[in-house]
């Protein structure tokens, strides 16, 4: 649908960059949508880049490429990732609480 979206690079597909839209401020992507890499402004060209872009007529008209907003994600992405790396596993909260192992 047309409009402005936040969107993320989430992958390419030969020479065509598959964006996930999501609509300002929810962090729910609501639509995809597939832009030629060439148009992605040359700073966003990554996965997981993020862009704020205008959409008219079913085709991204702008994209600006949002380096302190990809920065943010990254950081609370590895962030999560820490926390649940140091968790314990099931088997060795099992072996905490049974006294036969």
């Amino acid at each position: 649908a047309d409009g402005e979206y936040t969107a993320v690079v989430d992958r390419f597909e030969d020479d065509l960059a598959v964006l996930l839209l999501e609509r300002e401020g929810e962090g729910e992507t609501v639509d995809d949508i597939l832009l030629p890499k060439t148009e992605l402004p040359e700073s966003g060209r990554h996965q997981d880049a993020v862009l704020y872009v205008s959409v008219e007529d079913g085709e991204v008209r702008d994209a600006t490429y949002k380096a302190g907003e990809t920065d943010q994600r990254a950081e609370r992405a590895q962030s999560r990732f820490d926390r649940l790396s140091q968790r314990p596993s099931e088997s060795e909260t099992e072996a905490d609480t049974d006294p036969e192992r």
